[in-house]
């Protein structure tokens, strides 16, 4: 039952963040869609509570339980991100709104993204571990409670695995950027030998 209210609360996630952009854009109704954006977090909320009823009654922790927790604690971290990312692009093809930075990023400047993303997932991986260590203390009880503490142990090392092969890789191994997409001034006349003050050969000074 946990497992389909996630599921649920997904969908109703996207369902809330496409309505609250048509009705802001696509109806000209900036204060009505707002509200249905601010509506986008309730979601949640339903899950944390469902999750907490059903631990209180007596029902034991299970994946769907940690699964919720997870899902919260990123939400939380990555939730605004994701409907920015979606107004940015709704607002460009509906609205005439700037288009969105697609250009790929290479060097300190993809460094410095891997661990702005990385540190975001702390404050999801934190959020998350918190709600599981609280459900293991409003329960009281170890023995029902253990597949919560399983799931601090699994987002942990997530983190860690994103660390090593993101941010530290990053920075460790710099990402360079192709040939062709190098700055133009490496095209420039004068990186190939020329000087823009020079007159060509067989050609004089006009009279």
């Amino acid at each position: 039952m946990l497992f389909g209210l996630i599921v649920a609360c997904e969908i109703a996630f996207w369902v809330l963040l496409g309505a609250g952009l048509a009705v802001r854009y696509l109806l000209r109704r900036q204060r009505l869609g707002g509200l249905l954006l601010l509506a986008v977090p309730l979601v949640d909320l339903v899950l944390l509570v469902a999750s907490i009823v059903d631990l209180r009654t007596g029902g034991r922790a299970d994946f769907t339980h940690g699964l919720a927790a997870a899902y919260l604690g990123f939400t939380v971290a990555f939730g605004h991100d994701m409907v920015r990312w979606a107004d940015v692009r709704f607002a460009h093809r509906y609205a005439g709104g700037p288009p969105p930075d697609r250009r790929k990023r290479y060097g300190r400047e993809r460094a410095r993204d891997e661990w702005r993303a990385w540190g975001k997932g702390m404050i999801g991986w934190a959020v998350a571990c918190g709600l599981l260590l609280a459900g293991v203390v409003a329960v009281g009880d170890l023995e029902r409670t253990a597949a919560l503490l399983e799931w601090a142990g699994r987002l942990t090392f997530a983190m860690v695995v994103w660390l090593v092969f993101w941010p530290l890789a990053c920075t460790v191994f710099p990402t360079r950027a192709p040939r062709d997409a190098r700055a133009p001034h490496a095209q420039a006349p004068h990186a190939r030998g020329s000087h823009p003050d020079r007159v060509p050969h067989g050609t004089g000074e006009p009279k």
